[in-house]
């Protein structure tokens, strides 16, 4: 066989995947076996994925192979998300880069042009998640705007419209002025900012004082209905029942008191603006205070501010400053740090404003899903985050779910008269234009006189169903599909996105099928850069996933995300990472390719002693090593899992087994041994598989010829046995006299050719290894001697309190190990004496011996008494050291 030098992901890659989508490994359909389903959470299509995707489907990915091989039925939905504010903005940009807006185009040329571009980028996501390796059922493709996915979104509109859930309203919203639309409160973030504090005076009518007015806002003085203070500030008692003017405008507004007001800010009398403040308009509400908007849709000013009218909202503030500074009304200006928010998606500063939007009721939907995390019929981790979902579960307020744009899932509600109520909701015109003659009581009323709301929903209003509509429970509840797969087994996420998918969709699963959605919610950590920013894209701060599998193989780029990802942590992305990942990879193709090139002597049936050993020792080690990958699995500490197995395959089975068992050059390994070798390599691949598939899956079909059935992707996880721990600690000792040995031969330039002799006094646990280490230290014999040899002619060191004496004979090289033999034992001693000093302190703590187990309280003890005795036995042979 003529195998490749070095390992070319590149070739392997493409090719293996090719033959996994031509097994259909990935197909799933309900059956007899148990199912194991994960939902992808769509990336959006506004271009190509970042490393925060390639972390949370790598995750997945190991999820779903791990699953495949332990023999369940696995199901991992894809899917992209239509992301409405995101890719209107990306397309609006794009028009505008042409002259064109999709105002002057309208709406359906609009709609053609997105749907041009989704197309565009469902198709370059799609090649990356291939290019990763995800083993998706990509028969089951899903994107939010699709029919199917479209009809259980209005169907869904209409049964809670009809159950009294949905309403339409007016309140105060977040308004981002360049989107146009309203957004939730979850797209907001607060960023701190410098600003300034401005102190008002507001003329009192009919006297000749003010009452000043600090505000960070001057420009939205045009939207004042009211002054109010404290009704315990004393400070403004003599102002209750009087009105004041608003500077500029010479409107009246009255001055009311109320305990909102916070009598130590600023001057301690607020400006009431209820139209662009909630809380203003929760006491506007209270006190039937005028509400007044003076904001058109892009943050300009509308009618009302004047002679500012269709100004921007930021130079507005610079020239109303000059304008009351000149009529002597600004009475100070003070510098004040305050927190703005800004949208999420465009990073405008976010306006609140009074507007007519439709709203969800969520308090009730909200009861059972703070039931199921509580009860732990829903599982977090880490759990921590349970805190901060029960917070905002505790605090749900109603969900916007409309938006001011074209591209989305159209709300379903159609107008057909002038007043507020002449409206319906329905699944189509022509079951409006039914329900519309029946409300009205108009026969007459024909589809000219009918108007579909332009708004369309949150696009999480049809996130939050996926987990029942990719499988068409919204439409037909109780199909096959549904009822096999549902709910789904683990969500992996982003914690970012808590509260604006996964609680929702717990809510959605238990208001329209009764149950859970998903068993368990992993939440990754955030990615980040060296700028500690948030890798995404709209920061545009991500190297490109393509180009890292491109320099470095999708397994490397794997692996090194994986070593470095721990549950909800977040952590920084360095090249450097996947650099690990290529060198694990190359070493692994090194061992398969010292393997293949071994001659195998079919009629030998021979197990050389050191050989017969190392496959003991190495069948131990391995269902230790499966019980300790296995615990952490299924804690979802994958980076720990991913490390353990590391060390079994770069130190375990190629440092040592593969080094015990190789044949001496020129010599052919006997059948037995070779088929031992290749049965215990083939085990390791299937616990490599899950993380590095693609490695895994060429090496498992080159060491024999498989058949489809035979395929790494669909082999038998290996099943959990008993394993010998005293062949573990016999081994690793073993190891450290080996170890030991080739250490002193590097400190005083021993060749390795040049074969030793090692004696020891007293009779250790290793004895059965001595066939191990005569081969890898390079002895030509172990003796067991009954006193100490004569010191010129060895070398000592220690394990413990065990002492070896290895020989040789130049007397040079001697004193200079004596030397370095001495100052090792100095160090060793000041090692035990700073423990001692450690346990003591414990000890002496009263406090640490009441709270302590009486149990740990004896180790300790015995460890204080251990200690002592080392040190004892270390300066006394040091003495004796000093005096030869």
């Amino acid at each position: 066989m003529d195998i490749p030098i070095k390992y070319d992901p590149k070739s392997v890659e493409k090719r293996i995947y090719h033959h996994w989508m031509k097994g259909h490994y990935f197909f799933s359909l309900p059956g007899n076996k148990d199912p194991y389903t994960i939902l992808m959470p769509p990336p959006n299509i506004t271009g190509i994925l970042h490393i925060g995707h390639i972390l949370n489907n790598t995750i997945q990915d190991v999820l779903i192979r791990y699953a495949r091989m332990k023999g369940y039925n696995p199901c991992w939905i894809p899917g992209m998300d239509h992301a409405s504010i995101a890719t209107e903005a990306k397309v609006v940009h794009q028009l505008k880069e042409k002259g064109l807006s999709k105002i002057l185009i309208g709406r359906d040329k609009f709609l053609s042009h997105v749907s041009e571009w989704s197309d565009k980028h469902k198709n370059i996501i799609l090649n990356q998640l291939k290019k990763l390796g995800c083993s998706c059922d990509w028969n089951r493709i899903q994107f939010t705007m699709d029919n199917k996915l479209s009809k259980s979104v209005t169907k869904v509109f209409i049964d809670l419209y009809d159950k009294g859930y949905i309403y339409r309203g007016y309140r105060v919203v977040n308004w981002d002025p360049e989107a146009k639309t309203t957004i939730s409160d979850e797209e907001v973030f607060y960023r701190e900012q410098k600003g300034k504090l401005f102190y008002i005076k507001y003329p009192i009518e009919g006297e000749k004082y003010f009452v000043t007015i600090a505000t960070t806002r001057p420009e939205t003085m045009f939207g004042d209905t009211a002054i109010c203070f404290h009704p315990d500030d004393n400070r403004y008692f003599h102002l209750k029942g009087k009105y004041a003017r608003i500077p500029i405008i010479n409107r009246l507004i009255p001055i009311i008191q109320d305990s909102y007001v916070d009598p130590y800010f600023g001057s301690g009398c607020l400006k009431i603006t209820p139209a662009h403040d909630i809380n203003d308009k929760a006491i506007a509400d209270t006190y039937h205070l005028d509400i007044i908007d003076i904001f058109n849709e892009n943050a300009t000013i509308n009618e009302k501010g004047l002679h500012y009218q269709g100004m921007d909202r930021f130079e507005v503030r610079k020239n109303i400053i000059k304008e009351l500074s000149s009529l002597g009304l600004l009475a100070k200006v003070d510098n004040f740090n305050h927190k703005i928010g800004l949208s999420e998606r465009t990073k405008t500063v976010v306006e609140q404003k009074l507007s007519l939007q439709w709203f969800l009721k969520m308090k009730k939907m909200s009861v059972p899903a703070i039931e199921a995390v509580k009860n732990g019929d829903i599982q977090f981790y880490p759990s921590r985050f349970k805190k901060i979902y029960f917070q905002w579960m505790d605090k749900i307020r109603d969900w916007n779910i409309s938006r001011q744009l074209w591209w989305g899932h159209r709300i379903p509600v159609y107008y057909y008269g002038n007043s507020k109520n002449d409206f319906v909701v329905a699944e189509n015109l022509e079951q409006a234009l039914i329900k519309a003659k029946m409300k009205s009581h108009n026969p007459h009323l024909n589809y000219d006189k009918i108007k579909q709301e332009p708004d369309v929903l949150d696009t999480w209003f049809s996130s939050w169903i996926l987990p029942m509509s990719v499988f068409d429970g919204i439409l037909h509840p109780h199909n096959q599909e549904i009822s096999y797969y549902y709910p789904t087994e683990d969500l992996v996420t982003g914690s970012d996105i808590l509260f604006f998918w996964v609680a929702r969709m717990i809510m959605a699963g238990f208001f329209f099928r009764k149950k859970k959605p998903f068993n368990k919610v992993y939440f990754t950590g955030i990615v980040r850069d060296d700028k500690n920013q948030k890798i995404s894209k709209s920061l545009n701060n991500s190297p490109n996933p393509v180009d890292l599998i491109e320099k470095y193989g999708a397994d490397a780029v794997r692996m090194g995300i994986m070593l470095r990802a721990s549950a909800g942590k977040d952590f920084h992305f360095e090249e450097n990472i996947c650099l690990q990942g290529r060198n694990f990879s190359n070493k692994i193709w090194n061992a398969f390719r010292l393997i293949q090139s071994w001659d195998i002597e079919e009629k030998n049936q021979d197990f050389p002693e050191a050989s017969k050993k190392a496959i003991i020792w190495f069948e131990n080690r391995f269902y230790h090593v499966l019980e300790i990958f296995e615990k952490y699995f299924h804690q979802y500490k994958f980076d720990e899992s991913l490390m353990i197995l590391y060390k079994l395959i770069w130190n375990d089975f190629c440092s040592w087994f593969l080094e015990i068992i190789k044949p001496v050059s020129g010599k052919c390994i006997s059948k037995p041994v070779y088929s031992n070798t290749i049965k215990w390599f083939e085990n390791v691949l299937k616990l490599l598989h899950p993380y590095m598939p693609f490695l895994s899956e060429e090496i498992w079909n080159l060491l024999k010829k498989r058949t489809r059935e035979e395929a790494l992707i669909i082999s038998s996880w290996p099943k959990k046995k008993s394993y010998n721990q005293n062949v573990l600690v016999s081994f690793d000792r073993a190891v450290q006299i080996i170890s030991q040995i080739r250490s002193i031969r590097n400190k005083i330039n021993i060749p390795y050719k040049k074969s030793l002799v090692l004696f020891y006094l007293k009779e250790g646990v290793e004895k059965e290894y001595h066939s191990i280490i005569l081969k890898l230290a390079n002895l030509s014999q172990i003796i067991h001697v009954l006193k100490k040899p004569k010191k010129e002619q060895f070398f000592s060191f220690f394990l413990g309190t065990d002492k070896y004496f290895l020989s040789l004979d130049i007397k040079s090289s001697y004193k200079n190990y004596k030397k370095m033999d001495i100052i090792h034992i100095e160090k060793k001693i000041q090692y035990f004496y700073n423990l001692l000093s450690m346990i003591r302190n414990n000890l002496s703590n009263n406090k640490y011996v009441r709270s302590v187990p009486k149990e740990i309280l004896l180790k300790e003890k015995k460890k204080e008494s251990d200690t002592l005795k080392r040190i004892a036995y270390l300066e006394e042979f040091l003495t004796k050291k000093n005096t030869d």
